[in-house]
């Protein structure tokens, strides 16, 4: 059974709120679905694998009643199938509070010189065009009410070995980032929250050597406090900590080991935990990310 009564969340926590999560048939989707589950969310698992979508609603129906979740096959990068999608979460539930794009296919990791356009295509529809679509399906009836939360769940902006994330995926991954901190400048004051999650080692993969998430060894990896990638559950306890605090969150970017750090998880290995203060840098500044990277301009002192 899955549970995160060891956690500061109280169960329940989320009671009336309603979520939909993109790619939530396995890995970190899957812990966002049964820990928003878990802490009284309807969820509406979506992904393109019925068989894995199923299992994961039968997992979240045992543990949470048989009301609690459903699935809807859906691919993030066809208008007609988000509208689907929409219509069946409004029809069983009658809203939507909590959107969390997740989605992404973690086999586009190829390089820049040596991938095909076609693959750069995918990873800019999955990521980018997949948060505008959905945003456009879920947001305008979040702000009519004047309540709501959309989560990105982001990585890194560009691949940087050795870090892991191939230049395909990270391409897409930033294009879509940066949709989300825009929508968060345009929906600001109307009661919708919108931030960015960066799941960092919740599994991440090895370009060089993995086409699938089911290839992934935890033991590729140690994060702070964990033995190897930090598991889908505590990944999930985080996802809903930030949701607890959307309207403090908006228009940020969190990663995931800081929020674990600051809820005060407990940690199987508290001693690796490098406690230290948050950098952040401003609204312009993070417009401007680009520009203000790398080494100083040669011959400013």
């Amino acid at each position: 059974m899955f549970s995160l009564d060891n956690t500061c969340l109280k169960k329940g926590c989320l009671d009336g709120e309603v979520a939909v999560v993109t790619g939530a048939t396995s890995n970190v989707g899957k812990g966002y679905a049964q820990a928003l589950a878990w802490a009284g969310a309807k969820v509406v698992v979506v992904g393109r694998n019925e068989a894995r979508g199923g299992a994961v609603v039968d997992e979240i129906c045992a543990d949470c009643g048989a009301d609690a979740a459903i699935f809807v096959k859906a691919d993030v990068c066809v208008a007609e199938d988000i509208k689907n999608l929409a219509a069946k979460a409004f029809e069983k539930y009658g809203k939507v509070d909590i959107l969390v794009n997740n989605a992404m296919d973690l086999s586009l990791n190829g390089t820049i010189l040596e991938s095909s356009i076609e693959d750069l295509d995918k990873s800019y529809a999955i990521s980018a065009r997949g948060v505008m679509l959905t945003a456009q399906a879920f947001v305008p009836e979040m702000i009519k009410r004047g309540h709501g939360t959309v989560i990105y769940s982001t990585t890194q902006s560009y691949y940087l070995p050795p870090m892991l994330g191939g230049s395909i995926y990270t391409a897409g991954k930033a294009a879509a980032t940066s949709a989300t901190m825009s929508l968060a400048s345009e929906v600001k004051g109307t009661g919708v929250n919108v931030f960015c999650l960066a799941p960092a080692g919740v599994g991440q993969i090895n370009p060089d050597s993995v086409k699938s998430m089911d290839d992934v060894n935890p033991a590729q990896m140690s994060m702070p406090g964990f033995d190897g990638l930090i598991p889908i559950d505590a990944a999930g306890a985080g996802l809903v900590y930030c949701c607890t605090r959307a309207s403090e969150l908006h228009a940020t970017g969190l990663l995931m080991g800081e929020v674990l750090r600051v809820m005060d998880y407990p940690f199987p290995h508290p001693e690796t935990v490098v406690k230290r203060p948050a950098q952040y840098i401003g609204d312009m500044q993070l417009t401007m990310l680009f520009c203000f990277m790398g080494h100083p301009i040669p011959g400013d002192e």
